[in-house]
Order: C-alpha cells, then structure tokens, then sequence
C-alpha cells in the first residue's frame, strides 16, 4: 500500500489577479494547498513550462469581463477566466495524493499534464478551456487535476525537459493533424525558433514530413540543428522567392503559421494549389487581409487549431518515450522570480521554452540533491 505524504496547509503560487501589467502577476507564500476532488489527483509541481497564452491573457488580449465581445466567450460557459487565478498549462510533477475513485497506487507516478480541459467525452474540440484559465494551473506548488490528465511517461528526460512539450507540441501536432501533413509533404513553419515553432519541425519530421523554417536573424543554425531541411531569415524582401529558392522550386503543400500579420498573403502565394494553411497564433497581429481570390481560384483548406485533442496528446507521448522529438530548454527561472521570467519570455532572445520551477525544486538542482 502507497502512503501519501504530509502535505502543508499552504504553498507558493504565482496569482493572476487582474488584466493589466507585470504587476498583476504577485507572488505569494500562503495560498492553500488544494485538495483533489473525486477522480482527480494532486500533483507536486516540478517544472512548468511558459507559454505566449499566459501574457495574452494577462493582457487581456482574447477579452475581458467589461467586454461583451470577448474571444474566449465563444465556450459553452463564457469566459472561465476569474480572479485571483493561477496560470500555468505544461506542469510535471509527482502525485502526491489522489481522490475519491482514483487508486491510491498512483501516489509517486512522475506525470506530465494534458493541461487541457475536455467538456465532451469525444474528441472534438468545439468545447474545450484549459489549466491556468478554466481553472488554476502550475505556476505553484501544487496543482489539483483530472487524473485523466496526469500522464506518466517512460522517460530519462529530465523534469525540466519533460515541460517544454505539453502546451507548445500538442498545439503543434494538432495543426498537423487538422492539416493532414503527410509523409514526404513539405510544410513552412514560421516563428519556427519559438515553442510551438520549434516542436513543429520536429513533430514534422516524426511523421516523414520535410519542414522549412522561417526564423529570425541569429537563429538559422539551431533550427537546422534540429531537423529543418531549410532556413529562410525573417525580413528578406521576397518571402516567396526566398522559400521557392530554399525548396529547390519544390512545392509547399502545407504552411503552419504561428506569425500571421503582414505575412499572411505571401504565405498563401506560397502554397501549392490545393494546399493546406493551418495557424494556431498571431504573434506580428491578428488582423490580416485576405485576398479572396487567392484562397479560392487555389483552391486552398484555411484551419484555425488550438490545443488538440486526447489523441493527439497520447501520440505525442509515443513521441516522446520513442525519442523522435526531443526538449529545447531556452532557460530555467525560479517561481519566485516570475516577473523576470516573463519579461525575459516577452523578449524571445531564446529557443525553445523557458521553464519556471518552485524555489525549492530549484535550490535542491543547484546544490545537487535532485
């Protein structure tokens, strides 16, 4: 028989307690612990990896309550999003104890978080939320979840590594999959030196795809490192004819576009006939013109992704456990210095993922006793 461990009373957590500024984001040492519900367990957080919905959402970009038009009220409940909230989508950790009707032998599994929250029993995604809005996430000590989402994987990866995947390549490997990226098909990601970029390349790869890369300057080599089969630097003057020539002429059949703004248009001019446009972010702006006649005398498929489904999770477990992916850790960051944290992920200086940890997961690496 599993016996759980003592558990404090309180814990540190990072609190979202409003839209605005860093200063929304405050740092607290007494926030209860929570308990796991029936069929959930609780999780002692060790890594959890940041993403660019984190800042979007502080800032209030997908809407607000004072805004009746907000983009996050297109789920069944509105918008989820109450204060004081804890973010945080790619948690791993231990469990450390389990509710009511989920067996207690699963005390001591390392896990990684499916941060998605599922409405519906199948696999559509037209009623989804997620950990860190719908309900608190694992920028804490401790997270309370379904035990459906806790995953364990058989992994030497380090903790750390194991949180740079769950947000950034399970929204990747869902665009590939709306998109139907085939073995042998070339795809163009953009914002490729990024979480979602990057893990694009790769999951590309795992499925027999051959990736293009538009990166930013200084970043050319890493993304080639890691399986694009070329690079095109951010800014040239002629997108089109950069990627014409870095393919050798060949055609592109599918564009995963994490950038969208200016460049929407010359990555439809880009596609084939027939070819397959999927996006899951907007970092260069939102709004874009589209040029109707492009999309239809092409005849292109547009997708809209976000996060992905049960599936897709499992498969990017087989990923990971079969070693066709691997983590990019672009730097470690204690929880109790959050807001540098986040001001150096706005900076995006770095590849891969930043990945924020407890004060005490972190001090116990540093000295060597983890």
């Amino acid at each position: 028989m599993t016996t759980p461990p003592l558990l404090p009373d309180t814990m540190a957590a990072v609190l979202l307690t409003g839209h605005g500024g860093l200063d929304k984001l405050v740092y607290r040492t007494d926030v209860a612990v929570p308990k796991p519900a029936p069929g959930e367990v609780l999780v002692k957080v060790t890594a959890c990896g940041m993403n660019n919905t984190d800042v979007w959402v502080r800032e209030g970009a997908y809407g607000t309550e004072e805004d009746a038009a907000a983009v996050s009220t297109w789920r069944r409940q509105g918008n989820t999003l109450t204060f004081p909230r804890i973010q945080g989508a790619d948690t791993v950790g231990t469990i450390v104890a389990t509710g009511e009707g989920v067996l207690t032998g699963r005390i001591g599994e390392r896990v990684m978080v499916d941060f998605s929250i599922y409405n519906r029993d199948d696999d559509s995604l037209a009623d989804i939320d997620y950990m860190g809005h719908g309900r608190d996430g694992g920028y804490a000590e401790y997270q309370a979840l379904p035990a459906e989402n806790a995953h364990a994987v058989d992994t030497d990866l380090t903790d750390v590594e194991l949180a740079t995947f769950c947000c950034a390549y399970l929204t990747g490997e869902h665009m590939l999959e709306r998109a139907g990226l085939k073995e042998g098909e070339r795809v163009l990601v953009t914002g490729a030196s990024g979480g979602v970029g990057s893990g694009i390349v790769q999951l590309a790869r795992a499925r027999g795809a051959i990736p293009y890369a538009v990166v930013g300057k200084g970043k050319e080599q890493a993304i080639l490192d890691i399986g694009a089969e070329k690079v095109v630097t951010r800014g040239v003057a002629d997108l089109p004819e950069a990627v014409a020539k870095a393919t050798g002429g060949r055609p592109i059949d599918v564009v995963a576009d994490l950038v969208g703004g200016p460049l929407f248009n010359d990555l439809l001019r880009i596609l084939r006939p027939e070819g397959r446009y999927t996006t899951a972010g907007a970092i260069a702006g939102p709004v874009v013109q589209l040029d109707l006649r492009t999309m239809y005398l092409k005849q292109l498929q547009l997708h809209g992704s976000s996060q992905g489904t049960r599936k897709d999770f499992r498969r990017l477990v087989r990923y990971i456990e079969d070693g066709k992916i691997r983590p990019l850790v672009g730097g470690v960051h204690r929880l109790s210095d959050f807001h540098r944290a986040q001001s150096d992920f706005m900076a995006k200086a770095f590849i891969g993922k930043l990945v924020v940890v407890p004060d005490a997961v972190h001090d116990a690496q540093a000295d060597g006793r983890s």
